[in-house]
Parts: structure tokens; C-alpha cells; sequence
């Protein structure tokens, strides 16, 4: 028996995962080897032709690129929406500063949630009346006890004192929109005054996914700063922004 014979013979074998970290640390192993590249090819999709490497490079470039196309984009019309809502808010601001009383302010809040906000459904409710008895009619502005039976739906947000968006439930909507409550089907309520000592505002839209758990609650939490500051002289704390849920 020769040497040759006698000796075992050993076949190193590496995994797939093995070979692609030993890769990952030597991104320039091709460029040492580049005679490599000419045996390797590439299927363009499972089962189709074979391409060569820098083809397949070239084709998933592509791809990852037009990813994060589609995401600058959607951040561009995220950023667009937010400046649009500061604008907004903005403005409101100044109407209410302008404004000479009670009265007037709880006109121009209602007259700007619906134009400017396109609210369909928007409405104030407070735990104390206004300094100046400002009347209630119309819809728009609710004074009620604090205990008020009525309130017994809102219980959980009350508790938590923070923006909510999403769907409206049967007995919260009928209780603020009465006569209009099957017009909407979600709404997003706002604390007014720390642990919404003051009332809340509630804004409704028609579409079920308009107010989703997905919008920005620093915005509703700034607006209602500004409406308690406005109506009461009083504002809220921040809000934590991660309080989200898909049932008011």
C-alpha cells in the first residue's frame, strides 16, 4: 500500500452561511480573484436563464433603489401633510388670540375644525360652563357634569388623559353627535386641560380609516392645548404620542 493510498483523504466542506460571512469580511475577495468571475453565473429569476454576476449586482441595485425611492417619497408626502397641519394650527392660533370672547373663540374653533381641518363632525365637551355663559346650541358645544352618566364610554380616555384615534363606538358618537351620530365612524378625541380635567374635543369623519391609530397625536396634542388655553386659560401637559388604539 503506497503513502498515497494509506492516507486518509478529507473533504472540507462550508455551508452556505459560512461562505457568505466569509465574504461579508472579504468584500474585495473577487477583486483578488477576479478569473473566478468568469466560471459564475446567476439565474436572472429561479428557473430562467442564467446572467452573469454584475448583471444580477446591476438587477438588485435596480430594485433597492426603487425602494428607496418609494420611501423618500412617502417621507416627502409625510413631511408635506405635517408642515400643512403647523400652517393650520397656526393660524388658528391667531384667530383665537384675535378673538374678543367665549363666545367668538368657540365660533371660530368650529368654523376652522371645518374648513380648514375638513372636520365633518366636530365637537367641545366641557365639565364647567364658560366664563362669559356662552350658549350651547347648535351641536358644537356640550356642557355636561362631569359625572354625567353619559360619560361612562369615555371612561378609559378620560383615565389616560391622551389623544386617541380610530373607530368611534355606538354610545360615544350618539352621545356627542346625537341626531348625527350614524354619519361617523371614526373620531379622534382630545384631552382638554390636565388629566382632561376641562372636557375633550372630539372630531369625526366618515371614513372608518381616516382617524387611524397611525396619525400623529403630537398635533392633536398641541391643538388641544391651544383650544383648553383658548375656551378655559388653561393647557395641557404633553400627551405621550405612543398611545394608540384601534377602539376609542
Amino acid at each position: 500500500m503506497t503513502q498515497q493510498e494509506g492516507e486518509a483523504v478529507f473533504e472540507e466542506t462550508f455551508s452556505d452561511d459560512e461562505i457568505a460571512e466569509f465574504l461579508q469580511r472579504n468584500p474585495d475577495f473577487f477583486d483578488r480573484h477576479p478569473n473566478l468571475l468568469m466560471d459564475l453565473s446567476v439565474a436572472h429569476d429561479p428557473g430562467g436563464p442564467a446572467i452573469s454576476l454584475v448583471e444580477r449586482q446591476v438587477t438588485l441595485l435596480r430594485q433597492r433603489s426603487g425602494e428607496v425611492e418609494r420611501q423618500l417619497k412617502d417621507l416627502v408626502a409625510v413631511a408635506k401633510l405635517n408642515d400643512a397641519l403647523v400652517e393650520r394650527i397656526h393660524l388658528l392660533s391667531i384667530q383665537l388670540m384675535a378673538a374678543t370672547g367665549c363666545a367668538e373663540r368657540v365660533e371660530m374653533l368650529e368654523t376652522c375644525l371645518r374648513e380648514e381641518f375638513r372636520a365633518e363632525r366636530a365637537a367641545v365637551v366641557l365639565f364647567a360652563p364658560l366664563r362669559d355663559e356662552t350658549p350651547t346650541g347648535g351641536g358644537f358645544l356640550k356642557i355636561v357634569d362631569r359625572g354625567d352618566a353619559g360619560l361612562k364610554p369615555f371612561a378609559s380616555f378620560l383615565k389616560s388623559a391622551r389623544p386617541r384615534c380610530g373607530l368611534i363606538r355606538d354610545r360615544q358618537k350618539t352621545f356627542v353627535f346625537e341626531e348625527n351620530a350614524g354619519e361617523i365612524s371614526s373620531a379622534a378625541l382630545v384631552p382638554l386641560g390636565p388629566r382632561a380635567e376641562h372636557g375633550f374635543l372630539v372630531i369625526g369623519s366618515r371614513d372608518p380609516d381616516y382617524f387611524n391609530p397611525g396619525k400623529g397625536m403630537d398635533f392633536l396634542s398641541r391643538l388641544g392645548e391651544l383650544v383648553a388655553v383658548a375656551l378655559v386659560g388653561q393647557g395641557s401637559p404633553d400627551a405621550d404620542a405612543g398611545s394608540r388604539e384601534n377602539e376609542l
